[in-house]
C-alpha cells in the first residue's frame, strides 16, 4: 500500500531540488568560464597564484627603527626657516653680522628665511637657549609666520633641544648640524663624503634619544628561547649607538686608507724638492676663483657656501720660472665645529705641509678682520703656525678703499686683488716668487751635453741664476738643494 505525500512535503522536495539545479548551473557556468580562460589569453590562474605566493606588506607596522634614525630625522629638508640668536658680546651689528651669515648657509642649504630674531643674554639659556618666555614668543612668531623649522646660531646641547622643540613645536636645528648638512650637499669625492658622514655621526652620536618608548625597551640577550624567554639585554638606544660607533671606527679606517695615497703623491713632492702654496680662507672669500686665475685649473666656481670641499692641487710656474703647487682648500667659517675639523683634518694637512700660506679674505664683507681671525684659529688647530703667510684681500674692485687701506695697514704681507679682474695678480705672482723658500746651496757648474738630465733637474728643482752655452758644455749658475749639489759635485768648480 502506498502512502500519499503531505503537500508541505512536496514543497520542501520542491525546493531541494530548486537548490540542486541552481547549485548545478553555478558550477556549469564556472566550468565554462574556466574552460574560456584556457582557450584565451588571459591565465586568471596564475594570477591568482602569485597574488597567493606574495608577501604584502602593510606600511606602518614595524617598531623596528634604523641605525642612525635621530639622524634621518635632523637631514635638513628645510623650506621655510626662523632664526634665532643669542647676543652675549659685542656690538649690535655683530650680532647683526652673525645671524646674517646664518641666514647665508640657511639659504645655502636650500631654505626660505622668513624670519630673523636675537636674544641680548650674558650666556645662552642653559634649558632652552633663549629662556622659557622668549621661546613662547618664538612659538608664535612661528605660528605667524607658517615656519617648519627654527635654526639657532649656535651649537645646542641635546637637552636645549629637546626643551626648545618641545615649546615651538617644530623641528630646531643648530648651527652646527646647518653646516654639517651643507657639506654633506656638497661633498662629492669619496673621501670627502666619508669624512662627512664621520663628522654627522660624530655630531649625533650623544644626541640620540628616545622617540616615545621605543628607544627604551630593552633587546634580549642570548640564548635560543623565543621572544618570551630571552632576557633583558642592551637597550635599543644602548644598540643605536653601538652600531654607530661600529661606523664611525669603519669610516676612520676607510679616511685613513684613503690618505695614505695623498701622503705618497705629497711625499712625492717633497723628495723632488717642489714647493707647495696652500689657498686657504672663509668660505667663498673667492679661493677658487683665485686658483683658476692663477693656474687656469677650471675648478667650480660658485657664489655659495662650502662650493668646494674636495682639495685640488695643480701645477703653477712663478714668473721667474720656478715650479711649484698650487692647493685650494675646503673654505673656513666662525665656529667651524669641531667634529669637522677632526674629520677634515687629513684633507687640511695640505695647509700644514704647505710652505706658504695664501690666505684669502673677502674684502667686501662687512667684517673682513673677523674671517682673518676665524681661519688663523682653525690654521693653529692642524699645527700650521710656522707657515709663511700671504694675505690676499680678493674682491677688491667691490669693496670699500678705506677698508682696503685698513687691512693693507694691519697686515704685514698683504696685496689687495679682484680674482674676477685679474687686477693684482701680477703683482701677486712676483710676492709668491719672492716668498716661497729658496734652495740653501749656491753651485756653478760646467755640464757637458751629455748631462742634459742634470741640467733638466736645476730648472724643475732648483733657481736658475745664470746659464751659458759653450764648446765644453753647459755652465749653469743656480741655487740648489743639497741632494742636488751632491749630484753636481763632479762638474764643480768650473775650470776655465
Amino acid at each position: 500500500m502506498t502512502s500519499s505525500s503531505s503537500p508541505s512535503q512536496d514543497a520542501q522536495r520542491f525546493a531541494d531540488h530548486r537548490t540542486e539545479s541552481l547549485r548545478a548551473d553555478a558550477l556549469m557556468e564556472e566550468d565554462v568560464a574556466w574552460s574560456q580562460e584556457i582557450d584565451g589569453d588571459r591565465d586568471g590562474d596564475q594570477f591568482d597564484r602569485s597574488e597567493r605566493a606574495a608577501l604584502r606588506r602593510v606600511v606602518g607596522l614595524s617598531t623596528e627603527l634604523e641605525d642612525v634614525t635621530e639622524v634621518e630625522y635632523r637631514q635638513l629638508r628645510l623650506e621655510r626657516v626662523v632664526l634665532v640668536g643669542v647676543w652675549t658680546s659685542g656690538t649690535v651689528r655683530d650680532a647683526e653680522n652673525s645671524l646674517a651669515e646664518l641666514a647665508a648657509l640657511a639659504e645655502t642649504a636650500g631654505a626660505l628665511v622668513l624670519d630673523g630674531v636675537i636674544q641680548r643674554r650674558d650666556k645662552p639659556d642653559p634649558a632652552t637657549y633663549i629662556g622659557s618666555g622668549k621661546a613662547h614668543e618664538l612659538r608664535d612668531i612661528v605660528l605667524e609666520s607658517g615656519a617648519d623649522t627654527v635654526v639657532c646660531d649656535g651649537e645646542l646641547s641635546p637637552g636645549q633641544l629637546i626643551h626648545l622643540e618641545d615649546v615651538v613645536k617644530v623641528k630646531v636645528v643648530d648651527r652646527t648640524a646647518l653646516i654639517l648638512d651643507i657639506f654633506a650637499q656638497h661633498a662629492k669625492s669619496r673621501e670627502g663624503k666619508a669624512q662627512v658622514a664621520l663628522a654627522q655621526m660624530q655630531y649625533m652620536l650623544p644626541r640620540l634619544r628616545g622617540w616615545g618608548q621605543s628607544l627604551s625597551r630593552q633587546m634580549g640577550g642570548g640564548g635560543g628561547g623565543g621572544m618570551a624567554t630571552r632576557g633583558p639585554g642592551e637597550t635599543k638606544i644602548e644598540t643605536d649607538r653601538r652600531r654607530i660607533r661600529e661606523k664611525m671606527a669603519k669610516m676612520r679606517r676607510e679616511i685613513a686608507d684613503m690618505k695614505t695615497g695623498r701622503e705618497i703623491k705629497r711625499q712625492e713632492r717633497r723628495r723632488n724638492k717642489v714647493p707647495s702654496v696652500a689657498i686657504a680662507g672663509y668660505t667663498n672669500a673667492g679661493k677658487s676663483s683665485l686658483l683658476n686665475r692663477l693656474t687656469g685649473a677650471g675648478v667650480l666656481v660658485e657664489n655659495a657656501l662650502f662650493a668646494t670641499l674636495d682639495p685640488t692641487v695643480r701645477r703653477a710656474e712663478t714668473p721667474s720660472g720656478r715650479i711649484y703647487t698650487l692647493a685650494d682648500t675646503v673654505g673656513f667659517v666662525r665656529h667651524l665645529p669641531h667634529h669637522l675639523v677632526e674629520a677634515f683634518r687629513s684633507t687640511m694637512e695640505e695647509v700644514g705641509d704647505s710652505d706658504l700660506i695664501v690666505h684669502v679674505v673677502d674684502g667686501s664683507h662687512p667684517a673682513p678682520e673677523e674671517q682673518l681671525a676665524a681661519v688663523r684659529e682653525v690654521i693653529r688647530d692642524v699645527g700650521a703656525v710656522d707657515v709663511r703667510e700671504i694675505v690676499v684681500i680678493n674682491k677688491a674692485d667691490a669693496a670699500d678703499p678705506l677698508v682696503l687701506q685698513r687691512l693693507l695697514r694691519a697686515e704685514r704681507y698683504a696685496i689687495a686683488v679682484s680674482a674676477r679682474t685679474g687686477q693684482g695678480i701680477a703683482e701677486l705672482l712676483a710676492l709668491i716668487d719672492e716668498e716661497l723658500p729658496r734652495p740653501e746651496v749656491e753651485v756653478e757648474a760646467l755640464l757637458p751635453y751629455t748631462e742634459g738630465a742634470l741640467v733638466s733637474r736645476i730648472h724643475a728643482e732648483g733657481e736658475v741664476l745664470s746659464e751659458e752655452h759653450t764648446p765644453e758644455g753647459t755652465v749653469v749658475k743656480a741655487r740648489v738643494h743639497e741632494e742636488l749639489a751632491a749630484a753636481l759635485s763632479p762638474y764643480v768648480p768650473v775650470a776655465r
